[in-house]
């Protein structure tokens, strides 16, 4: 009986060991209603809404090509509107030509290999949805954030900001996703990446009980309000996911929670930063959680206004002020 009691402590101090590992503390500092918009991010909710009609309107993946292409288009052109000359990186996948998309600020000192984040999202959508929350929310945050970092003056950091294509099954986590080839290219390249932030679903929240699930053991951990964004991290990503949660939270007021888990536990490793996790990357997920709150996933009424562009803009302006001090 003593031996059994004492199997059972050593199983609870394990399991609470591997808690407070994962777990960014506080859990949730935030409480009580949001400030209102600033001028700033008032200005950003019509257009967050602009870009998610123009790319997640109709389905638009490998099967819809038409539709991708126009994503793709659409994206390249908002990119040149903002003064910068996106890149585009072709391969071929079931006999049709795809690209990811990226723009690339250097930094003013030269050095060999300068540290690099990568923050970027998918812009494909999952068989007949729309996809305006998977992922046109997230494609919208990170046009807007090229928007804002346009000119920035970088001394040593190097930032790439990244749409790829082929998040979405049956190319997920296969060597067809775009992230996986971009994360290759970087690899061989030898480039010094300090972490990479893939931004998925961040327009559905709410402030009511019962609207979110967790993965079991999170489940015990946090609350059934779906009313925060998390910082989702694979193991290796630890500390960059705790400084950039720190900077995400020291200048906005938004609520947040953030931790770490292996790649095992349901919805943990569903984004780009599985594929940059393959190559030995620090790498972690922006998210609403969406399979586990958002009533519209991979639905056909993932539609664009079921999205939360209020919320979208508060999160896209605080990504804004967390990457200006991950670079600077």
């Amino acid at each position: 009986m003593q031996f059994a009691a004492l199997i059972a402590a050593f199983v609870f101090a394990t399991l609470a060991a591997a808690l407070l590992y994962s777990i960014v503390f506080p859990r949730q500092p935030l409480k009580g209603p949001l400030p209102p918009l600033t001028a700033s991010e008032s200005e950003m909710v019509p257009r967050l809404n602009t870009h998610v009609s123009a790319i997640a309107s109709e389905a638009h993946n490998i099967e819809r090509y038409t539709a991708l292409e126009a994503a793709a288009l659409y994206i390249e052109k908002a990119l040149r509107g903002f003064g910068y000359a996106p890149q585009p990186f072709v391969y071929r996948v079931q006999g049709v030509d795809v690209r990811n998309i990226e723009i690339v600020i250097e930094p003013s000192q030269k050095t060999a290999r300068p540290p690099c984040i990568v923050i970027g999202a998918h812009y494909d959508s999952a068989d007949d949805a729309p996809g305006a929350n998977d992922n046109g929310s997230a494609v919208a945050c990170t046009l807007e954030l090229a928007r804002a970092l346009h000119g920035l003056n970088l001394k040593n950091h190097r930032l790439r900001i990244v749409f790829w294509v082929n998040e979405e099954a049956p190319y997920g986590k296969t060597p067809d996703m775009g992230s996986w080839q971009h994360a290759r290219i970087l690899k061989d390249a030898n480039e010094n990446i300090e972490g990479m932030i893939a931004l998925e679903t961040l327009g559905y929240f709410s402030n009511q009980p019962g609207t979110q699930q967790f993965p079991t053991p999170f489940n015990y951990v946090y609350s059934d309000v779906g009313n925060f964004v998390a910082f989702v991290g694979l193991p290796g990503a630890r500390g960059f996911l705790r400084k950039s949660l720190a900077l995400f939270r020291k200048h906005t007021a938004f609520p947040s929670i953030g931790g770490v888990a292996p790649g095992f536990l349901e919805g943990i490793d569903l984004s780009d930063h599985w594929a940059f996790h393959q190559f030995g990357f620090p790498s972690m997920m922006i998210t609403d959680t969406a399979p586990f709150r958002n009533p519209y996933y991979h639905q056909l009424d993932d539609l664009p206004e079921n999205v939360d562009y209020e919320s979208l803009a508060r999160i896209t302006s605080g990504l804004e002020r967390m990457l200006r001090e991950l670079v600077r």
